[in-house]
């Protein structure tokens, strides 16, 4: 495909700094925005590239002004905006065109819109791009859903914009139709329950523990020269040691304790639902967000039950145990997901090549997805990556350092919600008889939905409904 043939619509943040990206590895592209003047001002921003970009009016304009085949990537908010660029753009293309969606898209939308484009002889790839401002300027992680045809058509150039690990760019195809957004989605709901764990780490050495914001980011600058190596541990330490330039406070202490979120934990938490797939950790994170924007109610909250917040001993190598396997967990969570819904949707997804594509230019980037790719790379049975010989002894190990904090952090009121999840993952997933013998029990009681006995095979009803 022809340099020239590429368009970008939607220059926001994230879609001017994808922009740049593409010129600066040496491809012409077409420019357009939702608001005319965004495009003069993202050209006059660019003036060293400008003779790289051709900047359009609108959409349609962009569109009907270039040759063909054109590869029109969309940068634009989810959901509706996604429908109504599709329309604009639609009149004015022809077969062989593609649409490349770049946003945070649900992936049922991704799939139905790829469905309705291939039809008319037109091609659609989802592509989920994780890396944030910065990485979309200097190399992100991208996650590509599509036909291979087309996937080949656009490869060269996205190869020359992805972030680079070892040599190897961390962008592939990772399934058809829908694949890609459901990868990033995973990828975000690992992401809320790994900020979601260096949360609670800080709120007990913090909170609990009495330890200064400097003290916390040296210990978090030292975990992040080991296993626990990370983006997220990296920019903790720096968020943790910032000052406020104005009062000289920690600036953490300054920021309103109410965090946002855009959907796509919750999105990861309801597919796991959907597909039967435990992902309890990211459901424990997403639960945090939640009861973290209801100040009021937790105002409310504090002035009926609060419990004086016993002081805590922490034993930082204890607490580095604990944070190491509750991030395993949360991995292995997400990734029986991704696996349930390769087999679900037909995707014959390459699971070690999903975290390798991540190593690299995204946000959840961390030494653990180097051990989680050669773990999944040399199974050879659908185990749960916490299973696999590379993690089971680890976890082992960390198992009793999990529990020690878990049971500190309740003793002294600290909520720990992502921890007690993957503890309590553990603790169900190494009981060989659990305790659902009773819930069948109740089922058929009420519902005469039937039993499976251990000693029989078949399906029985119990005797409690006939009295015998």
């Amino acid at each position: 495909m022809s340099t020239t043939h590429f368009g970008l619509y939607g220059l926001g943040t994230m879609g001017s700094a994808l922009s740049l990206n593409i010129a600066e590895k040496g491809y012409g592209l077409h420019v357009a925005s939702f608001v005319a003047e965004d495009t003069d001002k993202f050209l006059a921003r660019a003036d060293c590239l400008g003779d790289a970009f051709t900047g359009h009016r609108s959409l349609a304009d962009m569109v009907k002004s270039m040759p063909s085949p054109r590869a029109i990537i969309l940068l634009v908010p989810a959901g509706q905006a996604v429908d109504d660029s599709i329309t604009e753009a639609q009149p004015y293309l022809q077969p062989g065109d593609v649409i490349i969606d770049a946003g945070n898209a649900n992936f049922h939308d991704t799939r139905r819109r790829a469905t309705m484009l291939e039809k008319q002889g037109l091609a659609y790839l989802g592509m989920g791009v994780s890396g944030g401002e910065h990485g979309a300027r200097t190399g992100p992680a991208m996650m590509v859903g599509g036909t291979e045809a087309v996937w080949n058509g656009v490869r060269p150039m996205l190869e020359a914009i992805a972030a680079d690990f070892q040599g190897e760019p961390c962008v592939d195809r990772v399934g058809p139709d829908g694949a890609g957004h459901f990868v990033k989605t995973v990828h975000n709901g690992i992401e809320y329950a790994d900020m979601q764990l260096i949360a609670e780490a800080y709120g007990l050495m913090r909170h609990g523990a009495g330890w200064s914001t400097t003290q916390i980011a040296d210990l978090f600058d030292d975990w992040n020269k080991g296993v626990l190596k990370s983006y997220l541990m990296e920019i903790s330490a720096t968020v943790l040691r910032t000052h406020d330039p104005d009062s000289g406070q920690p600036f953490v202490d300054l920021i309103v304790d109410s965090a946002g979120q855009k959907g796509t934990g919750r999105w990861t938490a309801i597919e796991a639902l959907t597909q039967g797939v435990s992902v309890s950790t990211i459901e424990a994170a997403v639960g945090a967000r939640v009861w973290s924007a209801d100040r009021n109610g937790r105002a409310t909250g504090a002035a009926l039950f609060a419990q004086p917040r016993a002081k805590v001993d922490l034993d930082p190598a204890v607490l580095h145990q604990a944070v190491l396997a509750t991030r395993i967990v949360c991995h292995s969570q997400g990734f029986d997901l991704l696996q349930a819904a390769s087999c679900e949707f037909d995707w014959a997804m390459d699971l070690a090549r999903c975290a390798e594509i991540w190593r690299a230019g995204c946000i959840i980037r961390s030494d653990l997805l180097d051990e989680i790719a050669t773990a999944l790379r040399g199974r050879d049975r659908d185990d749960t990556l916490a299973f696999c010989p590379e993690f089971a002894d680890e976890l082992a190990l960390c198992l009793p350092a999990l529990r020690q904090i878990v049971t500190t952090a309740i003793a002294a009121a600290q909520p720990v919600p992502v921890m007690m999840a993957a503890l309590g993952w553990l603790d169900a997933m190494s009981q060989a008889r659990g305790t659902a013998d009773l819930i069948q029990g109740q089922r058929d009681f009420f519902g005469r939905h039937g039993v499976a006995r251990v000693d029989k095979p078949g399906v029985f009803h119990g005797p409690w409904s006939d009295g015998t």
